[in-house]
C-alpha cells in the first residue's frame, strides 16, 4: 500500500503541506517556471503546494520565492525554483514511480519530487544536511522519502533499480553506478561538464541494457558532484549553483 502524501487529509482531498503564502507561491509559479516553458500540470501544482520557506535558514525565509538558488549549511545550495520544477519535468514522472535523488540538500527538491512520484531515495555526502533533512521531511508528513548518508556518485543499489534518477550537482560525466541502477525506460537527469563551472544539463534513457539515448537540456550551474565516480573533495572550488546561466 503505498504512503499517504503530506498534504492529504484523511478523505483524500489535498491541502498544503504548510501554512501560508500560497499567493507567493501561485506567482512564482505562473512567472517563474510556466512562462519559461514547464508545462507538466503535476509538478506545476507540486511547485504550487510544496512551502520552500521551511527548508532555508530563518534570516532568508523572505527570500523564499526569489528566482534564484540559496545557501544553505556545508557550503550548498537550495536549487532555483525553476530548475527544481525543470528537472523534475525532465524525469517524466509516473504516479508510481520510484525516484533515486542525489544531493539532498535542504530536502525541497525531494518534496517536490514526492508531490509526483510514488517514493523517493534521496542521498547527501553531509550527515549534518541528511539529519536535518530527514527530520524536516519528516516534520512535514514526507514518510515516502527515504533519506541516506552516503556517497550519491554511487547511487544506493539496495533499492534499485530506479524509474528515475535526479542528480543535483555537476559531476565530469555521468557515474557508471547511477546508469546500471537505471530501470529499463528510465531517465537520468544531470549537469555534467569538463570543469567544476562549465555545465550541461543532460538526459539519458535507458532503452536497453546496455544502450542509452542522450539529450542537452541547456547550460546549468551547480555546485561540484563530489565523490568515487565524481569530483575529488575541494570546498575551496564550491560555488552557489542550481540555477540556469543567464
Amino acid at each position: 500500500m503505498k504512503s499517504r502524501r503530506a498534504g492529504d487529509d484523511d478523505g483524500g482531498r489535498r491541502t498544503l503541506a504548510v501554512g501560508g503564502r500560497a499567493t507567493e507561491r501561485e506567482r512564482m509559479v505562473s512567472r517563474q517556471i510556466a512562462a519559461r516553458g514547464v508545462r507538466d500540470e503535476r509538478v506545476l501544482e507540486a511547485m504550487r503546494r510544496v512551502p520552500r520557506e521551511p527548508f532555508l535558514r530563518q534570516e532568508l525565509r523572505d527570500l523564499a520565492y526569489e528566482d534564484s538558488p540559496l545557501p544553505i549549511a556545508e557550503g550548498q545550495t537550495i536549487s532555483q525554483p525553476y530548475m527544481v520544477a525543470l528537472m523534475t519535468e525532465a524525469l517524466e514522472l509516473g504516479p508510481d514511480d520510484r525516484v533515486l535523488e542525489i544531493g539532498t540538500g535542504s530536502g525541497y527538491a525531494a518534496a517536490v519530487l514526492a508531490e509526483v512520484a510514488a517514493e523517493v531515495v534521496t542521498v547527501e555526502r553531509h550527515r549534518s544536511l541528511a539529519d536535518e533533512a530527514r527530520r524536516r521531511l519528516a516534520g512535514l508528513g514526507y514518510d515516502q522519502i527515504e533519506v541516506v548518508h552516503a556517497d550519491g556518485t554511487l547511487g544506493w543499489p539496495e533499492r534499485a533499480p530506479y524509474d528515475a534518477i535526479v542528480v543535483a550537482a555537476g559531476g565530469p560525466d555521468v557515474p557508471a553506478a547511477l546508469q546500471r541502477q537505471l530501470a529499463i525506460g528510465g531517465r537520468l537527469v544531470i549537469p555534467v561538464g569538463p570543469t567544476r563551472l562549465l555545465q550541461t544539463l543532460v538526459r539519458l534513457r535507458r532503452v536497453g541494457e546496455k544502450d542509452f539515448r542522450h539529450e542537452d537540456l541547456g547550460e546549468v550551474r551547480f555546485v561540484p558532484l563530489v565523490g568515487e565516480e565524481g569530483w575529488e573533495d575541494d570546498e575551496s572550488t564550491a560555488r552557489p549553483g542550481g540555477g540556469r546561466r543567464s
